[in-house]
């Protein structure tokens, strides 16, 4: 090191992990409050590199017992994967724990049943970031990252394998490192969403801004060479060899562009099962941020059903879905926004239930008119337990009682826990 050059002091130092954090993190209770560890284990002594309450794991100094050896080469670099060094079942009785604490917060008593494992043969569908790692208009692939971002980071981490991806997405990392280098000298940042349907791999790629007819055939001829079923940019398409469809119950949906789906099949199955099982013998249901009809196109094979959601496109393939497909209930569909209009007790007054599934942000406008609402049976389905119980509580205030609460994992070696709670007046 030459004696102008500057090396920044680390501050390392010894701690004891007291517990796991909600999202994930190790925790140190020290003096001056709590410490997050990643990738750190209770009961572990550890050295870290120190920031505030945030630490960066050097080395264990003695290890949990439940610690395992992780299997794939890009833990503690890839910020996809917070449990891979976990034993299963302190791993499964954290998870559940979750959905309990969060409930709990809000002084709800009721059954949490045992962890579902919805993994599956993996994930079905994932985005990879594409970013440069140097110079203005990256050129190669020694100055283009692509992969996931980094831990607690912004930073990409480039990857060539992923084994938490289903073998459906098999060729999507080497599609997407093609396109990326095809994109690279626009030197903009990309997102590129690959979902695996029965047609082959559905791409969208986002980020790029307005591209020039050269290089929007250069990506159709990529598309042509890695076999995608379709390939769009923004929602537009850029070339389609089959529909991408999927089937749902006895329905085959055609997907829209970049179209919001359960992150594995295993988890599309379970949930389903859970509402199916839950709303019984309803006649008439309403099916709440209803995508392109996870649930509601299952419900439509013994019930009618009304579908609510903000995308348009999903309204429509829904819509596609049921006319294509025999032997169905009633079904309609409205694209609504339900943070913004919600349905409002008078119109929840045609339905003996309700199924909602909202995004990470919860339902709270939505669960409020359902508190004050005379539906006899809601059940919902969370990707958050602390939006599902702040929404529960409403539901609660306003006479309904939480039956029980089913947890799913889908999301393995995650922090992410998806449920599904039944409330009955």
């Amino acid at each position: 090191m030459d004696d102008g050059e500057y090396m920044p002091q680390l501050n390392w130092t010894e701690l004891r992990i007291d517990r796991i954090g909600h999202r994930g993190d190790g925790i140190a209770d020290t003096p001056d409050g709590p410490v997050f560890v990643p990738l750190a284990l209770p009961g572990e002594r550890v050295e870290v590199e120190r920031q505030g309450e945030r630490a960066r794991l050097v080395s264990v100094l003695e290890a949990s017992p439940e610690r395992i050896d992780p299997f794939c080469r890009h833990v503690g670099v890839c910020g996809g994967c917070a449990f891979q060094h976990w034993q299963t079942e302190p791993y499964r009785a954290w998870k559940r724990g979750l959905v309990v604490e969060a409930l709990a917060r809000v002084g709800i008593e009721t059954e949490v049943a045992a962890l579902v494992d919805a993994h599956g043969e993996g994930r079905r569908r994932a985005t990879f970031h594409a970013r440069g790692t140097g110079g203005s208009a990256p050129k190669g692939l020694d100055t283009l990252a692509v992969g996931f971002a980094g831990w607690r980071s912004h930073a990409v981490v480039a990857i060539d394998a992923c084994p938490i991806l289903a073998p459906a997405l098999d060729g999507a990392l080497p599609a997407a490192w093609a396109l990326a280098q095809a994109l690279a000298p626009v030197a903009k940042p990309l997102d590129i969403q690959v979902t695996a349907t029965e047609a082959g791999l559905d791409v969208d790629v986002r980020g790029s801004g307005p591209l020039k007819p050269r290089s929007v055939a250069a990506l159709a001829e990529l598309a042509g060479i890695h076999k995608l079923a379709r390939l769009t940019r923004h929602g537009e398409l850029v070339l389609q060899r089959e529909p991408p469809l999927l089937t749902m119950g006895r329905a085959r949906v055609p997907l829209p562009p970049g179209s919001f789906l359960q992150a594995t099949a295993a988890g599309e199955a379970t949930l389903a099962a859970l509402v199916g099982e839950a709303v019984g013998r309803a006649k008439s249901i309403a099916d709440l941020f209803s995508g392109v009809g996870t649930f509601g196109l299952r419900l439509a094979e013994r019930a009618r059903v009304a579908a609510y959601e903000s995308s348009a496109p999903a309204i429509e393939a829904l819509g596609k879905a049921v006319r294509g497909t025999s032997g169905l209930k009633p079904v309609t569909g409205e694209a609504r926004d339900l943070f913004r209009r919600p349905l409002l007790p008078l119109e929840l007054k045609a339905f003996d239930a309700v199924v909602f599934d909202p995004p990470r942000q919860g339902a709270e406008a939505q669960s409020a008119q359902l508190a004050a609402s005379k539906v006899p049976l809601v059940v919902g389905v969370s990707c958050d337990p602390a939006t599902f119980a702040r929404d529960a509580g409403l539901l609660v205030k306003g006479g309904y009682r939480l039956e029980h609460v089913t947890p799913v994992d889908q999301f393995r070696y995650s922090a992410h826990v998806e449920l599904v709670g039944v409330f009955r007046r």
